[in-house]
């Protein structure tokens, strides 16, 4: 109730209590639009007679005499901006309008209209001759051969090599020809080297299916990410590389070969053709950003490191060829450590005494 007195007056209270006068409260004259345009009328007419802003307000209050009959003010509105003036591009712009259009700037090219079903552009400037032949190989020739003499050189010694070895391949070419590779590297996988070194080591050297069902039901967290790698691999040694396909042409081995691995595993290979894992290592990532939310608002930031796996898969045949050569290394080394007789020959040249 304070606060309603301090705001409406008791006297003006008590006036509002006679008969037929009703209590207003106080209103501020703010700058209003209506106002403005009162003001703005009274500046311009030159007639004293018209009402002021105070009469309307005494009118308003039934305190002064007859109502006026002059006109309401009325708002006055600016006349609208002319309108802006735009540019348009330049006239050789890559993104000219397809039609012409007048430019700010006279002089130049402007585009003109497209062709149409009955103007066909002449087949002359259509078709632009792009092949070989045009080309100037003088300006190339800095890139495409920036040293003739080095070139020359290489190319001598080349047809030397082929000469000598009478065109027979070397071990190396004869391996690359005949068996098949491929390397896959992995994504890299959100654990360390530590964690996913053992379970690389555990699928080197075993076929990719047997790798397969290793990772499938390992509890490492790390396995189901391997898992999907080796999937992957497969397919692509299969299709874009051909391995593994021999069961389905229907090349198998008559009857099951058995080798030894280098670790001294003995294994009984019945397809040629299918796919083992020949090696297998995991790569160092880059290091991530974690955070650590401890107590007391205390925030520790982590660096999670990330590492991949790559894995080389060839066929089985390789595993066989190399199982030949090291028994006929080992073969060899045997022969040369044998003892042999001494030869039978003619004692000749006898003497009593020792000739030492």
């Amino acid at each position: 109730m304070a606060s309603m007195g301090a705001l409406y007056p008791y006297g003006h209270l008590l006036r509002s209590a006679r008969a037929g006068v009703t209590f207003v409260p106080r209103r501020t004259l703010t700058y209003t639009t209506p106002r403005r345009a009162q003001e703005d009328n009274n500046g311009n007419n030159e007639n004293p007679s018209k009402p002021s802003a105070l009469s309307s307000i005494r009118n308003f209050f039934g305190l002064g005499g007859k109502p006026s009959d002059a006109p309401k003010p009325t708002i006055t509105r600016r006349a609208n901006a002319p309108p802006k003036r735009e540019g348009s591009l330049s006239a050789d712009s890559i993104f000219a309008e397809d039609e012409a259009t007048p430019k700010l700037v006279a002089s130049g090219r402007t585009p003109g209209r497209r062709p149409t079903a009955e103007q066909p552009v002449e087949a002359e400037e259509e078709e632009q001759d792009v092949s070989l032949e045009t080309r100037n190989r003088e300006n190339m020739q800095a890139v495409l051969d920036p040293r003739p003499q080095a070139r020359t050189r290489w190319e001598r010694k080349m047809v030397v090599r082929e000469i000598r070895r009478r065109g027979r391949l070397s071990k190396t070419e004869q391996v690359m020809r005949t068996e098949r590779e491929s390397l896959s590297k992995s994504h890299w996988f959100k654990t360390s080297i530590k964690k996913l070194g053992p379970l690389a080591r555990q699928i080197a050297g075993k076929n990719i299916d047997e790798a397969i069902l290793q990772m499938r039901f390992s509890k490492k967290k790390a396995a189901k990410d391997i898992l999907e790698h080796l999937e992957h691999a497969k397919n692509v040694a299969v299709v874009r590389s051909g391995m593994g396909l021999g069961a389905a042409a229907g090349q198998e081995a008559k009857k099951p070969i058995s080798i030894v691995s280098k670790t001294g595993e003995r294994k009984t290979i019945t397809d040629p053709s299918s796919i083992y894992i020949s090696q297998a290592w995991v790569n160092r990532g880059p290091y991530g950003v974690d955070y650590d939310h401890r107590a007391r608002g205390q925030i520790n930031l982590l660096r999670p490191p990330y590492t991949s796996l790559s894995v080389l898969l060839k066929e089985e045949h390789t595993r066989i060829r190399e199982w030949q050569d090291r028994e006929t290394t080992a073969q060899r080394k045997r022969k040369t450590h044998l003892w042999t007789q001494l030869p039978d020959r003619k004692v000749s040249a006898q003497n009593q005494y020792y000739s030492w």
